[in-house]
């Protein structure tokens, strides 16, 4: 074992471990009695993936006589799995800071959308920025997330709607998972919005026809790599024929099924998704009581965006019915220029307030259930033997401070580390 281990995080007043028996999911129970032991120790392998966690004198006998390449001493402090934010679009140009003041005048999203605002503004400004200039504000943004405890997050493309401009983005992402140390799950968002262009069938039909047969090119090239499928299915976007027409086309070629759905309107999106075999819908503010049965019948994700209820003011997702129920609630931050929030201990907090979640719950939410929705809890979202290294130390002595103090994160981290590096540690947590 000599020389084989690069780092121990020692002594932890709490370690989160979220799960301990492998499960890919944890349903409301299972949310509820999440694994927290106490005066415990993590062991971290060279190769990234975590070799031990447990008792603080089970550890120290297990790996007596080891040389470790860094300790860090968790004396009073916590250790938490890595937040997973399963739904973002961080790959843009322009803001839209003065929507914002629309909103607040009372302009609903559709409103700002059909007088060619929204996603429409985003678009005309993502195409007209170069590549390198949206990998640098895409860069930034990540490494916010980092700051804020995310070590595995969702990125879509969508501010294009043409081929050259999605290429672009997703050119962006890739760049970004090859250079970066963040977790990325890319996903192809290419119905985001139909194209002033064209009508609703004809960008199907483009996205169906060339858009998709491209990025098999490019998969199969090695030139860029995408995880999941996603279609904005709403009332004046992309109707359920067309969102079922493109998401089976997306599957057909390897891709998780992953969509907006019934966020403005009822549209029957959670039916759909379970019919099509989708690993995770986001939204569902609107969603029916058949869709919440269709959803935890198929064991499809939830996830769950409390900001965007929050900052454009709609009705929140039935997420006490859905945990009920049996569905797997995830959450993410749907960080956007529309709702600016990277900070996923904030999306918690919100979650708790507003749609009722224990503290507990929205941590699952957060961690192995939003790795489950993006396909990948195998690897993330709970901190156990053969799982990659990604954990977050804070400087408190019960982990729940990291969604009770709300906003109040840059003091808590202190440190982020990813596949057993640390890749943050903050510096302005003084010790008086």
């Amino acid at each position: 074992m000599a020389g084989q281990h690069e780092l121990l995080l020692e002594g932890a007043q709490q370690l989160v471990l979220v799960c301990t028996k492998g499960e890919k999911y944890l349903l409301e129970s299972g949310m509820q009695n999440l694994a927290v032991l106490e005066n415990a120790s993590v062991v971290i392998g060279k190769d990234g993936y975590i070799k031990a966690a447990g008792d603080v004198d089970a550890i120290r006998n297990q790996f007596s006589g080891v040389t470790f390449e860094k300790i860090i001493d968790c004396s009073g402090k916590c250790i938490l799995p890595g937040l997973v934010d399963a739904h973002t679009h961080p790959v843009w140009a322009g803001d839209r800071v003065h929507e914002f003041a629309m909103k607040l005048a009372g302009a609903s999203y559709m409103d700002i959308h059909q007088a060619g605002g929204g996603i429409h503004f985003t678009v005309e400004h993502t195409r007209k920025t170069s590549e390198d200039e949206l990998f640098q504000s895409f860069k930034q943004r990540l490494l916010r997330m980092l700051r804020g405890g995310t070590t595995l997050v969702e990125c879509k493309s969508g501010y294009g709607l043409n081929l050259e401009t999605e290429i672009k983005m997703l050119r962006v992402i890739e760049r970004a998972r090859q250079e970066l140390t963040i977790g990325i799950s890319s996903t192809y968002c290419g119905a985001h919005s139909v194209p002033k262009d064209k009508d609703a069938l004809e960008a199907t039909d483009d996205i169906i026809n060339i858009h998709l047969p491209k990025l098999k090119e490019l998969d199969l090239n090695g030139e860029i790599h995408v995880d999941n499928i996603d279609v904005f299915c709403e009332k004046g976007v992309f109707d359920l024929n067309s969102t079922r027409r493109i998401l089976q086309a997306g599957k057909d070629i390897g891709l998780q099924i992953n969509f907006h759905g019934d966020e403005l309107h009822p549209m029957k999106c959670a039916e759909l998704g379970a019919d099509l075999g989708a690993q995770a819908i986001s939204h569902l503010e609107e969603i029916s009581n058949e869709g919440i049965t269709a959803m935890a019948q198929a064991k499809c994700a939830a996830i769950l965006l409390p900001t965007t209820a929050y900052i454009l003011r709609l009705k929140q997702p039935q997420a006490r019915k859905m945990l009920k129920e049996g569905v797997i609630v995830a959450l993410g931050s749907d960080f956007n220029p529309n709702a600016y929030c990277c900070s996923m201990p904030m999306v918690m907090h919100l979650a708790c307030v507003n749609m009722k979640m224990s503290m507990k719950e929205a941590l699952a939410a957060a961690t192995i259930n939003a790795a489950y929705a993006l396909g990948k809890s195998n690897t993330h979202g709970s901190i156990e033997i053969g799982k990659k290294g990604d954990l977050l130390i804070i400087n408190a002595s019960r982990w729940e401070h990291l969604i009770y103090q709300f906003g109040g994160h840059q003091e808590l981290i202190e440190y982020v580390i990813v596949k057993g590096k640390i890749i943050y540690k903050n510096t302005n947590i003084l010790d008086y």
